[in-house]
């Protein structure tokens, strides 16, 4: 059995050890895997990009109909006050808080019931980053079938088809699982996949099969500034394989080189089977986007 963590937690307006906080069995989100959640990457106790993962938030929320149950100052009241105590613990150069906020609890009934309080649990955790030796060397994904449901743009903590997914990858001692539907690239189990043919970086365009990560919009910003074209439009499963360069972004692995799919090397010539130039740009560039849009 687990030791659970005592790290301090946030639940429905309370803050106490993580391994204390209960809720009941009733709540929607235990029952129904009825609410959203949001990861928000922290560097030296600070948010990146925070705004923008709030905004997610309420997408989701909204495709919901659950009501947003704070404001942006009590949003990141919170998020500091988790933040600031994991630090204080020695928790880590960077950290990752997590928010999950769920209907509520009511008797079990699959119609949305009205007027309930939303559940809100908040915690904080240490980030495990890419290790320099995947940086250097790159790292190896499978492919799959996008067996998922249909609406993967919103931020669900229904991740069965996720979980799935990402064990395809492991018991294949794989990073992710880049997933296919209908012949076109979706996504990977958690992470989003960028493609490079001839220097510009391509993307799956945003549709409900795709969830909007927040590096979308950022990788965009980071190609204009690195002199990268930049294209949401869909990628064939063979465009995949042929590709020059195939990244992964998320909000652990920021921008991650992939030099292996299916067993087979990536890229072509000097550069097949090892991260290329558009990775090692947008790399250097994100770095200095954490150094900026941190609060």
């Amino acid at each position: 059995m687990q030791t659970l963590p005592d790290t301090l937690c946030y639940l429905n307006g309370e803050y106490g050890p993580l391994r204390d906080a209960k809720v009941s069995v009733l709540d929607r989100g235990f029952i129904f895997g009825d609410g959203i959640y949001e990861v928000v990457p922290a560097y030296g106790g600070k948010l990146f990009r925070f705004d923008e993962h709030l905004a997610r938030l309420d997408r989701s929320l909204g495709k919901l109909r659950i009501r947003n149950p704070h404001t942006r100052t009590e949003w990141l009241e919170r998020c500091r006050k988790l933040l600031a105590a994991l630090v204080e613990r020695g928790g880590g150069p960077d950290q990752l808080v997590y928010i999950q906020i769920t209907r509520g609890v009511a008797v079990r009934d699959h119609v949305m019931p009205a007027d309930i309080e939303p559940t809100v649990f908040m915690m904080c955790s240490v980030m495990k980053p890419a290790t320099p030796e995947q940086r250097h060397a790159g790292v190896a994904c499978v492919t799959a079938r996008d067996f998922r449901w249909e609406r993967g743009d919103i931020k669900s903590i229904s991740l069965l088809g996720n979980v799935l997914a990402r064990q395809i990858s492991a018991d294949h001692n794989a990073t992710e699982t880049v997933m296919f539907r209908n012949g076109f690239l979706t996504e990977a189990a958690a992470s989003n996949v960028w493609v490079v043919h001839e220097g510009a970086l391509l993307g799956a365009p945003k549709s409900e099969h795709v969830l909007e990560g927040i590096r979308y919009e950022l990788i965009r910003e980071l190609c204009e500034e690195a002199g990268i074209a930049y294209n949401l439009r869909p990628i064939a499963e063979a465009d995949v394989m042929s590709a020059d360069e195939l990244l992964l972004s998320s909000a652990t692995k920021e921008v991650l080189p992939v030099t292996s799919l299916d067993g087979e090397p990536v890229g072509h010539g000097a550069l097949r089977g090892k991260p290329g130039p558009v990775y090692a740009r947008l790399f250097e560039a994100y770095q200095r986007a954490k150094a900026t849009q941190s609060i």
